[in-house]
């Protein structure tokens, strides 16, 4: 499992921050917190269990505070918290420090940005992004795809068929995440998110023919850059001694990064399609998570039908 780190200016770039203080070279500042700051408590002084790790945002509130200060204590509080050892602090909502503040963060070599964005908005995006990017996570050998909605990951060993399903969902209109290699991180307790490394995306080898490229093949509605994980297919041969799951009453679960995910053994044989088999499941995963289990309802059917026997029989 890895830890990552973001460089502050794919955060900047990502958001379309204005610099303030250009003559600062941020190029070398990671971020590696993914929450944000608003620093009213600091700004008064208070600076007790404050994490100096955070990206610090400020709007109205902490703005309306500096403006209600004396221009000394405003550039003396400023400066305090340039002078904390944080990545940088940004204004929200085109609002404007004084040229005497921005002095003081270049002093501290702390650099200052500036976005039209209100503030919720601005923490709640700088968040949803941080999450994902800093989010722990692991890289397997499967191909991912989005079919109707969900994120299937395919799994199995190598050269059992997993690209080849994978080209013929792309055929059936669905869309490919990632082939060959996937990487998978946690961005919440209960969500994983899959994609592909920079130099694969795209990209479906088969075995005979080489690399596929499927943007280009097949069009740009067929491909996906980032997925969530919904359920998995784990290909394997069929063995005639093995007992498989034939009502699907319990559901089986693989771990990644702590997260469960349901998962299907899909036995492979000549002839059998995997792609309608993968789209079953995908189709038949959404219909439990809407509240009908065809599974369960066949049990109870036959549940019923048998005290309706032992009835009649009395």
């Amino acid at each position: 499992m890895e830890e990552n780190v973001v460089k502050l200016r794919e955060l900047v770039d990502k958001m379309k921050f204005k610099s303030l203080t250009p003559d600062i070279d941020y190029s070398g500042v990671k971020l590696t917190h993914p929450d944000v700051n608003r620093p009213a408590l600091q700004l008064t002084g208070f600076y007790d269990y404050f994490d100096h790790e955070r990206v610090q945002v400020i709007g109205n509130v902490e703005y309306a505070y500096l403006n209600s200060l004396t221009e000394e204590e405003k550039v003396e509080s400023f400066a305090h918290l340039c002078g904390s050892r944080i990545p940088c602090v940004i204004f929200a909502r085109n609002l404007m420090p004084t040229e005497q503040m921005l002095e003081k963060a270049c002093q501290n070599n702390c650099p200052v940005f500036v976005t039209e964005m209100n503030t919720t908005d601005l923490t709640a995006e700088a968040v949803r992004w941080l999450k994902v990017q800093l989010a722990p996570s692991i890289t397997i050998h499967g191909v991912l795809v989005d079919v109707y909605g969900e994120g299937v990951l395919i799994i199995g060993e190598s050269g059992i068929g997993k690209s080849e399903a994978a080209l013929e969902l792309i055929k059936r209109g669905h869309r490919l995440v990632s082939d060959d290699v996937v990487e998978i991180r946690k961005v919440s307790e209960t969500t994983l998110v899959g994609s592909a490394p920079e130099i694969t995306r795209h990209f479906i080898e088969l075995r005979g023919i080489g690399i596929i490229d499927v943007k280009t093949l097949f069009g740009v509605e067929c491909v996906k850059d980032t997925q969530s994980i919904d359920m998995v297919i784990r290909l394997e041969d069929w063995s005639r001694d093995k007992n498989y799951d034939r009502l699907g009453l319990e559901e089986q679960y693989i771990e990644f990064l702590g997260n469960k995910v349901v998962c299907h053994n899909i036995p492979i044989r000549p002839g059998r399609n995997l792609a309608i088999i993968v789209e079953s499941a995908a189709v038949n995963y959404r219909q439990k998570k809407m509240g009908y289990d065809a599974a369960r309802e066949l049990y109870n059917r036959v549940q019923a039908n048998m005290n309706k026997q032992l009835r009649n029989a009395d």
